[in-house]
């Protein structure tokens, strides 16, 4: 027998399999790569040697309002590490700097209090001027130009106004971005709806160049750069970080420079070729990443790139925050046909683009060449509603996949689906 652990949330739960029915264990070199420093090291030594422009200190020098953009609470970047020595590094140039820092939540809800605290230390809340982006709050946004693609460019105002533009973040694999970080701080981090769903409109999700680890001539990702240098994001300080959530290797400077060697050394460690067999067993690697089934979409990606036609995926996300989101859930609740919804989709253009419907079409996607089993804290009936087949133990969900395939069907295991680039 083999024993894998696969991250649950906080926890693990465990896949007991027999050796014979293993095809492939999926897993990204990230897990077994030794930094060559400490978390505070790679970062500090990132900005020391920044890519493609001066460092932090001289960009701060003589600009009175400097803007910082950080992640929201559902993205695991170490702020606690990045943020204070950005905030140091901007003040040995320019002490009197007026920063703010600008929390990208794209069209996510806003970040607590208590978020805040758990992402920045209880010191950076309590002394530095934080305003979390509001997506809807027109008073607050300012329209900047056209995307590449015609949709509106707008953006939050504090960005346009800042004499200096600076971001954080971290990069990973993204399904259909092809991986985050870079200019994802803009777009869609500090954008306007309208801006987003122009960006994510069904025509890209459905162009073959959208997918995960590619860059080139993607279409979502040439929006999204355009918008970052409209807004002048100047900067950037950027890490990949391992299943422990720990900071492996940092890069800083040019947003698109430091972002590419970001992209090359994390590529390299995490591009692995599918091995396909009718059952795939995948994760979203704990969390953050797994409160809620939306988000788990990205997992589920991993493994439809590896998964026979009509096989079967097996899913584990504890999703304690339900569906995530209502406009998500009724995409797929309130319809059984998934090609109507397709259809429906495709027919909007990007002007028409409805919230969540990406992640409802590349859901479909999935969903249309292999059945989910979905192992997760949550109800029956949303899971059942949401097209998928709900399981709370990894061995009830090996057991139903089993009925749906064979008890000798082959297994391909992915203990962290969104770590790889299966491909």
């Amino acid at each position: 027998m083999i024993t894998f652990d696969l991250p649950y949330g906080h926890e693990k739960k465990q896949l007991c399999v027999s050796e014979d029915r293993v095809s492939a264990t999926l897993v990204s070199g990230i897990h077994h790569y030794t930094p060559l420093g400490s978390e505070t090291e790679l970062v500090r030594r990132a900005m020391e040697s920044p890519v493609g422009t001066p460092r932090l200190s001289e960009l701060a020098r003589g600009k009175k309002s400097i803007v910082i953009i950080a992640s929201d609470h559902t993205r695991p970047v170490p702020s606690k590490i990045i943020i204070p020595l950005m905030l140091d590094e901007i003040r040995q140039g320019n002490p009197d700097a007026d920063i703010t820092i600008l929390i990208a939540t794209g069209c996510h809800r806003g970040t607590t209090r208590d978020e805040l605290v758990s992402k920045f230390g209880e010191d950076i809340v309590a002394k530095e001027n934080i305003v979390v982006h509001d997506c809807d709050d027109t008073e607050n946004l300012i329209d900047i130009g056209t995307l590449p693609s015609g949709g509106k460019c707008v953006i939050n105002r504090l960005a346009i106004q800042a004499d200096l533009l600076v971001a954080e973040g971290f990069i990973e694999p993204h399904f259909f971005a092809g991986f985050s970080g870079g200019r994802k701080s803009v777009l869609p981090g500090i954008a306007a709806r309208e801006t987003v769903l122009a960006n994510h409109c069904a025509e890209f999700i459905d162009s073959p160049l959208a997918r995960t680890g590619n860059l080139e001539g993607n279409p979502i990702h040439v929006d999204m750069k355009w918008a970052a240098r409209q807004a002048g994001l100047a900067y950037i300080v950027n890490v990949v970080i391992d299943a422990d959530k720990k900071v492996i290797f940092a890069t800083a400077g040019d947003m698109e420079e430091a972002h590419a060697a970001g992209c090359e050394f994390l590529a390299g460690l995490c591009r692995v070729a599918p091995v396909m067999s009718d059952i795939v067993v995948t994760t979203n690697g704990g969390y953050p990443l797994d409160q809620n089934i939306y988000q788990s979409v990205k997992g589920m990606t991993a493994a439809e790139a590896t998964v026979n036609e009509g096989g079967v995926i097996i899913m584990l996300s504890r999703a304690d925050n339900g569906h995530g989101g209502d406009a998500f859930y009724h995409q797929l609740a309130d319809e059984q046909d998934l090609d109507k919804t397709l259809s429906l989709f495709r027919s909007r253009g990007r002007s028409e683009t409805e919230p969540d419907q990406w992640q409802s079409q590349i859901f479909i996607r999935v969903l249309k060449r292999a059945r989910v089993i979905f192992v997760s804290d949550m109800d029956d009936e949303t899971v059942r509603a949401m097209h998928m087949i709900p399981a709370h133990s990894v061995n009830e969900a090996l057991s139903i996949a089993d009925s749906l395939t064979s008890t000798d069907a082959k297994i391909t295991v992915i203990p962290d689906g969104v770590s790889v680039i299966v491909g």
